[in-house]
């Protein structure tokens, strides 16, 4: 073998190992993606089926319902809700009509099913997802209002 028949296999082999670490590390990262959805992107059915993905918003005001450690409540963006099943403890902080993000997957009958809640530490927190999902929603709802109000001509 020739020097650059050497030095071309090392390059050859070094772009192989590089290539396979590349692929691991995607791999490893998509797997790990989580991504963030409110209920009106639930409710227009944007949210996959299978993966597992955050729902944020607020817990909707008496739809909290306790039986033990399973807890069924609502999370809405002001416009729409999805309804989510939780078993385990909740947060201390978690209440009605405040922020929450829960992480799980949606059932095929349209539940959110939860493996984690988390409520906001204090009043002023808000995840940033969150907030500007509640402020679209209530964007949406103003002009729908407004267009409702209107008199016919």
């Amino acid at each position: 073998m020739t020097p650059r028949q050497k030095r071309l296999g090392l390059i050859v082999g070094g772009l192989a190992i590089l290539g396979a670490a590349v692929a691991l590390v995607l791999n490893a990262f998509q797997s790990n993606l989580v991504f963030f959805f409110t209920p009106s992107q639930i409710v227009a059915k944007e949210a996959p089926l299978d993966r597992t993905f955050r729902l944020g918003g607020l817990v909707q005001q008496g739809s909290v319902a306790r039986d033990g450690v399973h807890v069924n409540f609502a999370v809405t963006d002001t416009f729409r809700s999805v309804p989510v099943r939780f078993e385990g403890i909740l947060p201390d902080l978690f209440k009605e009509g405040k922020g929450v993000v829960a992480q799980g997957q949606l059932n095929t009958n349209g539940v959110f099913v939860a493996k984690e809640v988390l409520a906001k530490h204090d009043e002023n927190y808000m995840p940033p997802e969150a907030a500007e999902a509640l402020k679209r929603a209530s964007e949406a709802n103003a002009r729908i209002i407004a267009g409702q109000n209107k008199e016919p001509k």
